[in-house]
C-alpha cells in the first residue's frame, strides 16, 4: 500500500491516535530517549574536550574547533535527506541505521590517529545523529496515543535538558581518569543498548516515492553553504559573502525543484499551514534568543564578576536544571491549554529572566543571576513542548518525518544565529560590554517568538 493513498493516510491516522500496545511503549520510548540522549552528550562532551584533543594530536586550537564544526555541518546537510529517507524506508529502520553508524562512527573516533580521520568519523556520527533527531519524535508519535503526545514530548525535553546539563560535568569526569578518546567509545555500550531496545519501535509504511538525489544534494550544498559563511563571516567577509551567494542559489533552485512535489523534501507543503509555520518561526526566534543567553552568560560571569570557570558552571546550572524541571508540568499543561497562551507565557519569562540579568543591579549578588537563569529555564520549557506539540500535530502523520526534520532545522537554525550573533559582538564591542548587550539582544528575540506563538490563538482556540 502507498502511504500516500486515501487508505494508507487513514491507517497512518488511525495508527497514530492509538499507538503500539501498552506493554511495549515504555521500551520503545527508552529506546529513542536513550538514542537522543546519546546523540546530545556526545555535542556536550566533545566541546569540553577540544583542549585535550588539540594537545594529544598537536594541532592548533582553531584547527581542533573543526571537530564541533565538521559535526554540526553533517547535522544540519542531513537532517532534511533523512526525514526523506524515513518516509520512504520507514522511520523504525532509518532511524536504526541512524543509531548503528552514530554507535560506529563513536568506535573511529576513539581510535582515530590523526585530526583528518577524527574529521572523516565526526561527519558521520553527524549523519547519524541526523537520523536519529529527524525521526525520534516522530516515532514518538506512532508509539503512544494521540492524547498523550504532549507529555511524552516533555519527556524528550527532559531527557535534552538533563542531557545538555549533564555533558560537560561527564565530560570532566572521564577526562580527569582517561584520555579524550573514551569520551567516543563510551557511546559503544549505549548504543548497543539503544539498539536493543529499538526492535520493539513501530513499523510505520514505507512509501513509494522515489529518492530525488539532486535535490539531496542541493540541499546539502545549501546547508554546507551556510554553516561555512556562519564561520567566514566575520574573519573573511568576502568569502563569507560568497558562500551566502551558494546557499542562496541552491535554495532558489532546490525550492524550484520541489514546489510542485505533492511532499517535498523541503516541506513546503507543511509550511503553507499557518499553525506549522508560525511554530516554526516561534521556535528559530526562540532558539536564537536562548543560545545568544547561554553564550553570553559565561563571558558575564566571567569578565564581569570574575568568577572561575567552576563557579561559573555551577551558576549555569540552574539553567538546564529548571528546564528539565518544568518540562514534564509543560507536557501536562500542552495537552490541556491552548499552546499559543502556553508558548507566549514562556516566551515572556525567557525575555524577562534575559534582561533581568542584563539590567538588574546586582553588585555582587550573584544569587539573583542564578534566580535569573533559572527564570529562563522555566520559560524556555513552558515554551518548547507545546510548540513541538503543535508543530507534529499540525503536520499528517504520514509527514510526521519531515515535521521531525523541520523541527531539527528549527532548532538548529536558531542555535546558529545566536551563535553568530554573539561573535559579531564580540568582534564589534568590548568583552565586558558584548555579554550584557547579548542579554538584551536575545530578550528582544523571545519577544517576538511570544509574539508569533499569540498569532496563531484563533487556530489553537
Amino acid at each position: 500500500m502507498i502511504e500516500g493513498s486515501p487508505a494508507s493516510r487513514e491507517a497512518a491516522n488511525q495508527s497514530a491516535m492509538a499507538g503500539i500496545p501498552r506493554d511495549r511503549r515504555p521500551i520503545a520510548v527508552a529506546a529513542v530517549l536513550s538514542a537522543m540522549a546519546l546523540v546530545v552528550l556526545d555535542a556536550g562532551m566533545a566541546n569540553v574536550a577540544l583542549p585535550s584533543i588539540a594537545k594529544a594530536l598537536a594541532v592548533a586550537p582553531a584547527s581542533a574547533v573543526l571537530v564541533i564544526t565538521a559535526y554540526q555541518a553533517a547535522l544540519v546537510m542531513a537532517l532534511l535527506p533523512c526525514s526523506a529517507l524515513g518516509h520512504r524506508l520507514g522511520y523504525r529502520r532509518v532511524f536504526i541505521a541512524g543509531v548503528t553508524l552514530f554507535t560506529a562512527a563513536s568506535v573511529l573516533c576513539s581510535l582515530a590517529p590523526t585530526l583528518p580521520l577524527l574529521l572523516a568519523a565526526r561527519l558521520l556520527q553527524g549523519l547519524g545523529g541526523a537520523a536519529v533527531m529527524a525521526l525520534g519524535v516522530a516515532l514518538l508519535r506512532f508509539i503512544v496515543p494521540h492524547d498523550q503526545l504532549g507529555r511524552v514530548i516533555s519527556w524528550n525535553a527532559l531527557t535534552v535538558a538533563l542531557s545538555t546539563a549533564a555533558a560537560p560535568t561527564v565530560g570532566a569526569l572521564i577526562l580527569s581518569h582517561a584520555s579524550w578518546p573514551w569520551l567516543f567509545a563510551i557511546n559503544f555500550p549505549v548504543g548497543c543498548i539503544a539498539l536493543i531496545a529499538s526492535q520493539l519501535l513501530p513499523t510505520t509504511r514505507s512509501s513509494s516515492q522515489y529518492l530525488d538525489v539532486l535535490s539531496m544534494a542541493l540541499n546539502g550544498l545549501m546547508f554546507g553553504a551556510m554553516v561555512l559563511a556562519a564561520e567566514f563571516a566575520l574573519e573573511r567577509p568576502a568569502l563569507g559573502w560568497a558562500t551566502i551567494a551558494i546557499a542562496s542559489m541552491s535554495l532558489i533552485a532546490l525550492v524550484r525543484r520541489e514546489r510542485a512535489k505533492a511532499e517535498p523534501l523541503i516541506p513546503i507543503d507543511l509550511l503553507r499551514s499557518q499553525s506549522f509555520r508560525t511554530s516554526v518561526i516561534a521556535s528559530v526566534m526562540c532558539f536564537t534568543g536562548q543560545t545568544a543567553g547561554i553564550v553570553a552568560l559565561p563571558f558575564y560571569l566571567q569578565y564581569g564578576f570574575h568568577q572561575s570557570t567552576l563557579a561559573t558552571g555551577l551558576y549555569m546550572t540552574a539553567w538546564p536544571l529548571s528546564v528539565a524541571a518544568t518540562a514534564t508540568l509543560s507536557g501536562r499543561l500542552a495537552d490541556r491549554l491552548p499552546a499559543a497562551w502556553l508558548c507566549a507565557g514562556g516566551a515572556a519569562l525567557l525575555s524577562i529572566g534575559l534582561a533581568s540579568a542584563a539590567l538588574w543591579p546586582l553588585q555582587g549578588n550573584l544569587e539573583a543571576l542564578a534566580l535569573f537563569a533559572s527564570i529562563c529555564g522555566v520559560g524556555f520549557g513552558l515554551f518548547n513542548v507545546p510548540n513541538n506539540r503543535t508543530m507534529f500535530l499540525a503536520a499528517p502523520p504520514e509527514r510526521s518525518a519531515a515535521a521531525g526534520g523541520m523541527q531539527g532545522m528549527a532548532r538548529l537554525t536558531g542555535q546558529t544565529a545566536g551563535a553568530v550573533l554573539m561573535t559579531a559582538l564580540f568582534t564589534l564591542t568590548t568583552p565586558n560590554l558584548a555579554p550584557r548587550i547579548g542579554l538584551i539582544v536575545g530578550a528582544l528575540f523571545a519577544l517576538v517568538a511570544g509574539m508569533v506563538s499569540i498569532s496563531r490563538r484563533a487556530i489553537d482556540g
